[in-house]
């Protein structure tokens, strides 16, 4: 009987697979990091090949430590880094240069040109000009990979977000598809026609035959090949991965907030049915399901939120492991003044700032390592609250927040992000909201579930973190030490 759910959760550090049953409880479990390439200062790649090969390798893996063949699996769901670039030769299959990652900024230039030119891409797409999203990706592919124009305007390339080159390999070339909500994470399409934009494409001039289909987020996106992956199975559940947390989390209503912690913080607040604009945040489609009108969401998009303890950990050897983290900062009481402003990439939500710089300030001959681990968690908190305020002021106050991802394992970090905020925190007893999203879609695509009010019947809550302490003077000196960096950017 096929009765299990699959989900592969391809993420910026690593790929992995996740087996469920209908009832959300984790089966087994496949996990494995891929190479990160840094070329230039600000500059970020993958190779797309190694990612797939990795994410095969993890679901063989999960299927082999579930003891679980092919054949006992209903379906597939894929949940993705979202705006992470690839461009590939149709014909071979290759991909022309190393996939772009979201977090790369060499193409900041292009998009600070598109700023000051008009607000035809806000308007239309609900996202604010950076080198964060897609669309600049692709061009200076296309500019800069020798002899990547002329095939592109001969129909020879594909684009993909890495949802699209999954399908692609794991269909073996049968399906070019994507659906809205990473579709929308590419500057080049428009939020009020649901589609691509011709005028945005020419703009940026991206052939519109390098674009992939646009289907719904519970669509069928073909079968797995039995040559790629020894056997056939149903893709039909896609989202990127910070909407398939949204999904998980059982945000299904407007108001309904959640915010993932991984390498980048992402707070995300459903909005229904209008896609409505707010200065500094991101309007972003959060799911469209069959003969559904499309779900919108605003977006805070952080950059660096668990990504700073990982640089803790490999870039200044301060820890030996991420889970040390949480005894560490609590070894101390406080802080003692020291912060620290982890804009390795630029800043994203509200600021959206490419010019700012990592920054620690408050030092001190007293300062040791526990200060500075404990600088980096509470960072995480306080960039979360900059999101929050602005959304606040738009109207989108929030009475609870779900939270979800890696760093949520970590207590300390989590009650001082309710005290920060001055609401409540529930952490899912769903550990994996975002593969559990992308499965649940993926199950209702082939009818295991039967709709959104089984994804909240099976929605549990693990633990409430209520506010205990007022934390308005550590977030003040959390913006002071935000405008130093600020101005050190601007000298």
């Amino acid at each position: 009987m096929k009765r299990y759910i699959l989900s592969l959760d391809q993420g910026t550090t690593s790929c992995r697979a996740i087996l469920f049953d209908k009832e959300g409880r984790t089966i087994a479990t496949g996990q494995k990091e891929f190479t990160q390439y840094f070329p230039q200062p600000g500059w970020v790649e993958h190779d797309a090949e190694e990612i797939f090969k990795t994410q095969v390798e993890c679901i063989d893996e999960c299927l082999k430590t579930a003891g679980v063949s092919g054949e006992e699996v209903a379906c597939i769901g894929i949940s993705n880094q979202r705006e992470t670039t690839v461009v590939w030769n149709r014909k071979t299959g290759k991909p022309v240069h190393n996939a772009i990652v979201w977090q790369c900024r060499r193409t900041q230039d292009l998009a600070n040109e598109l700023r000051t030119e008009s607000n035809e891409f806000r308007e239309k797409t609900g996202l604010v000009p950076d080198a964060y999203f897609s669309g600049p990706k692709i061009t200076w592919i296309l500019d800069n990979v020798p002899g990547c124009r002329d095939q592109a305007d001969h129909g020879e390339l594909a684009f993909g977000t890495i949802d699209t080159w999954l399908i692609w390999k794991l269909t073996n070339g049968q399906v070019h598809a994507t659906e809205a909500s990473n579709a929308s994470r590419t500057m080049l399409f428009n939020l009020h026609t649901m589609n691509w934009d011709e005028s945005l494409m020419s703009r940026l001039r991206v052939p519109q035959s390098m674009m992939p289909e646009i289907r719904s987020s519970d669509a069928l996106f073909g079968s797995t090949s039995k040559e790629v992956v020894g056997f056939e199975c149903p893709i039909s559940g896609v989202l990127g991965d910070q909407q398939a947390a949204l999904f998980g989390q059982a945000c299904l209503l407007t108001g309904m907030a959640k915010c993932t912690y991984g390498t980048g913080g992402f707070l995300l607040v459903n909005i229904g049915e209008t896609p409505n604009l707010v200065p500094g945040l991101l309007t972003t489609v959060a799911w469209q399901l069959k003969n559904s009108k499309p779900c919108f969401a605003i977006e805070g998009a952080i950059f660096i939120t668990g990504a700073a303890i990982q640089w803790l950990r490999d870039g200044l050897g301060i820890i030996e492991s991420s889970d040390q983290a949480e005894a560490m900062a609590s070894s101390v009481d406080s802080n003692e003044g020291v912060y620290f402003v982890p804009a390795l990439v630029g800043m994203g939500s509200p600021w959206w700032n490419s010019d700012v710089r990592g920054t620690i300030v408050g030092l001190t001959r007293g300062t040791t390592k526990a200060h500075l681990v404990r600088a980096a968690l509470e960072a995480m908190a306080y960039q979360v609250k900059d999101v929050a305020v602005q959304m606040t002021e738009y109207g989108l106050g929030m009475s609870e927040l779900r939270v979800d991802g890696g760093a949520t394992r970590n207590g300390l970090m989590l009650q001082f992000q309710s005290d920060v905020l001055n609401v409540p925190l529930i952490r899912s007893g769903q550990t994996e909201s975002t593969a559990w999203g992308a499965g649940a879609l993926a199950a209702m695509g082939v009818g295991l579930l039967a709709g959104p009010d089984e994804v909240q019947a099976v929605w549990l809550r693990d633990r409430t973190f209520s506010p205990l302490a007022d934390r308005s003077h550590d977030y003040a000196g959390w913006r002071k030490a935000l405008k130093g960096a600020f101005a050190c950017a601007d000298a």
